[in-house]
Order: C-alpha cells, then structure tokens, then sequence
C-alpha cells in the first residue's frame, strides 16, 4: 500500500492550494484545420498485442489501478488539507506586523505606493500588488514566471531590484527633461533595449513590471507577453504582393489585447497614413471578391483603424502592419513597445512551405508579416524585449539581425543579499517551516540553486 502511494506521489503533480492571482492568461487561438496539430498513427503490431491481453494480467492491472486511485485521492486530500491551512495562518498572520521582518531586522515590504516613486533604498525589499490595479495595468495576462510566484507565495508581491530601476530611470531619463536626483552623472540612454540572463533571473518580471510603470505615467505601451504565440497555430498564407506570410488569427488577436488596456487612449490619438489597407486572405474564408483594399476615412484615430483589423478578417494583418508605423508617428504621448519571448522572433516558426510532394521547408519567423513589422530595433521608437529561455529557442548569437549592438543588457541572477530577502519573505507566506529556517539553511539553498529563483522556491520547503 505504502509503494502504490508513493508512486502516485511522484507521477501526480502538486496540487495548488485554492488560491487564485487571476492572471489573465490567455490561451493561443488555434484552428481545427491546421495540419500541424493532427496525427494519424496505427499500427498493427499493437493492436495484434491489445488482442491478445492475458485475462489474469487484466485483472491484476485494474486492481492496481483501483490502488492507484485510492493512493492519489489520500495524497490530493493531504494537499488540500495543508494548503488550507496555511491560507488560513497567512491571514492571521497580516494582523501581526512583528512578522514583517526582513534580513537585519530591515522591514520586509516598502511602504512606497508605486514604481515611480521607487528608489535604491527600496531594493531588496518586496512591492505590493493589488489585484485590481495589476489586472487593470496588465489585462494582457501576466508572464508565466510572475503568476507561479504570486501562486506559490499566495501574495501578490515582487522583489524590488536594482536591474528593475535601472532600467525604468534609463527610459525616464529619455522622456523627462529635468535631471534624476540621485548624484553623480547619468548613464548613457538607450531607446532599444533586449533583456538577456540565465534562465530564471527575472527578465520576464522585469519587462511586466516596466510595463505596468510606463502605463501608470500615461504612456501607450505596445505589450506583447507570449511573443511565441506570433509564431505558432492558426492558420497562415503566403501573400502574392509582399512575398510574407499572413497569420490573420495572431493578427486579430493582437489587436484586441492592444485594446484591453489602451482603448481611451486610442480614441484621442489621430490617424496619420490614409492609404488603403491592402487586404489578404481571410481565417478559414479565403479572398473577398473584387475587393483588395480597405480604405482608412479621413478624420479616423488609431482606434477606428483597429477596429477595421478587429471586424474584417482579411484586414488584420494588414492593420497591424499599419499600427507599427503609426505609433512611430505618435509625437503626443510617449510610446513603449514591450515584447516577452522576443528570441522566438529570430528563429523558425512552426509553419512549413510544401516544396515538393515528400518535403517542406519551415517558414523562419522573420517571413511572418506581423513579425517583420515589429521584430526590428533599428529605428528610433523606445523597445524593450526580453528573451524567454523557457520556449526553448537555442541560444542565439550576439549580433542578432535588425538590433543594435549594445542592446543587449544582462541580468545577474539573484545575488546574496537579495537572496536573504527572499529567503526572509518565504518565511513569511510560510514557505518555510521556522523552525528549520537558519542563516546557515538558506544559504545552502542559495548555493545549490545559484541563485536561480525557481529553484530557490521549490528547494526552501526542503529545509530541515
């Protein structure tokens, strides 16, 4: 019995107390049609080996699979139980502020109110999200690392860090024109930035977090935070006229997240390119007869120009070709373009061009139409991507096409002090059992994961 248990254990992934940070994910739209995501196997040799099932052996697997069953349920009810419980400490905890107690007695959380008011004395401290403001800043869906941190530690708060505010001040210090106050000279601005670093090492919560700053001072800000999904499902076409692939489901989707947050906005910012909107292929529907444009009414905002892309499928490929240039023509408001799992953008796509009747050849993301219009650095417009080594792209070489040499920055993974931090906050949202938890303990923690951040919060529940 204790040998069926353990191994539903290991095979049945740990369930989550009932705990919810709402991120708002969305899931890639894909299309029943597309071959990519269909497969047809058979094969005799099993099935001439289902037939001839020993009886006995039938029996004994659907015993054990009864015993299988039973085991998981205890170890699902023992998790539930333990998550319930500690929902239940945590929120006595918040009546008991003594326990709010970082690294030498330094106070765990900021009382700062926003990012922008941030500065070097609060790092390595953590900063307090409230639900409703982090879903209206990001309503695009937050990155898949910060939603497994806001779900593990059942708190919505991220460390503050040094990486973090630099990378705000540099983009401040373009659109301000008073000085920082903080002495010393400035560093060298740049408009076009790529965040790169070991897997693990916040870029992701980074670029979110840049995101919900810019939003909060009033800039209009491009968000994409599943870059991977421009390149992957629904279907695709290869345009006669410009030689690039149309993905019209991605493109209709990305017009409509670039509405969630940015509507009124939109509304108020004129049109500057009146040209036709050339059309394409729809989802599923192919050509419009006799129709291979779209004309833009004179007077309309960037809103009405979405909303073409958004109701006519042929349209939206070429409405999002069309946005790119007209936010480099925006000269009211600042503008951001922010793009998660920017390096899925500077390798193949999962769409295949027949060659011949037995081969095809993959389509390289940069023959995507929505991704040749956004994936290039060389312009003026201020962008920030960050690479995800979580989709598993390969390394890239350092002098990618289409992007500044220095443009490149690198985050460090977490160092000593903000390791201490997050050892101290783990404690808190009792991560950590305290009677186990020792200077000497988190450090090993440390060491053994190199300050990998995963790592560190799945190894700290170990500590004895």
């Amino acid at each position: 019995m204790l040998r069926h248990i353990l191994r539903a254990a290991l095979r049945k992934p740990q369930i989550h107390p009932p705990w919810n940070p709402k991120s708002n994910s969305t899931v890639p739209s894909i299309s029943a049609f597309d071959h990519n995501h269909f497969c047809y196997f058979s094969s005799k040799s099993n099935l001439a080996k289902a037939k001839k099932t020993d009886p006995k052996s039938k029996k004994k697997s659907t015993n054990e699979a009864t015993a299988d069953s039973s085991a998981t349920d205890v170890v699902d009810a023992a998790f539930f139980d333990d998550g319930a419980k500690r929902v239940r400490h945590l929120m006595e905890d918040e009546k008991d502020p003594s326990l709010d107690v970082g690294p030498n007695g330094r106070p765990l959380f900021t009382s700062t109110p926003s990012l922008s008011q941030l500065t070097r004395k609060d790092t390595c401290t953590y900063f307090k999200f409230s639900e409703e403001g982090l879903n209206g800043a990001l309503p695009e869906g937050l990155p898949k690392g910060m939603a497994k941190e806001f779900e593990d530690s059942m708190r919505r708060a991220v460390l503050v860090r040094q990486s973090f505010l630099d990378l705000r001040d540099n983009f401040r210090r373009i659109v301000d024109t008073h000085p920082l106050s903080s002495g010393g000279k400035d560093p060298k601005v740049r408009k076009q930035i790529v965040l790169d670093g070991p897997v693990s090492c916040g870029k992701s919560i980074t670029l979110a977090m840049l995101v919900h700053w810019a939003r909060d001072e009033g800039w209009l800000v491009f968000y994409v935070p599943r870059g991977r999904e421009w390149t992957h499902g629904g279907f695709f076409y290869k345009h006669p006229e410009t030689g690039l692939w149309d993905t019209p489901v991605q493109a209709e989707n990305i017009l409509k997240d670039f509405l969630k947050y940015n509507d009124p906005i939109l509304k108020k910012l004129p049109c500057h390119i009146f040209d036709p909107v050339p059309l394409g292929e729809g989802a599923g529907v192919g050509w419009m007869k006799g129709v291979d444009s779209m004309a833009v009414p004179e007077g309309s905002t960037l809103y009405d120009l979405i909303q073409i892309g958004i109701k006519l499928t042929h349209a939206a490929v070429g409405v999002v070709v069309r946005l790119r240039k007209e936010l480099s023509l925006v000269k009211d408001i600042p503008v951001l373009i922010a793009i998660d799992q920017y390096n899925n953008w500077f390798t193949f796509s999962e769409y295949e061009e027949p060659v011949t009747i037995r081969s095809c050849r993959p389509i390289h993301a940069r023959e995507l139409a929505t991704v040749n219009a956004f994936r290039s650095m060389m312009h003026n417009d201020m962008m920030v991507g960050a690479f995800s080594h979580s989709t598993a792209v390969g390394k890239l070489r350092k002098d990618l096409p289409d992007v500044p040499v220095d443009a490149r920055v690198n985050l460090a993974r977490y160092d000593l002090n903000e390791a201490a931090a997050v050892c101290h906050y783990y404690l808190r949202q009792r991560l950590i059992r305290r009677e186990a938890f020792s200077e000497e303990n988190w450090k090993k923690v440390y060491y053994l994961s190199n300050g990998n951040g995963a790592e560190i919060r799945s190894l700290v529940s170990l500590m004895q």
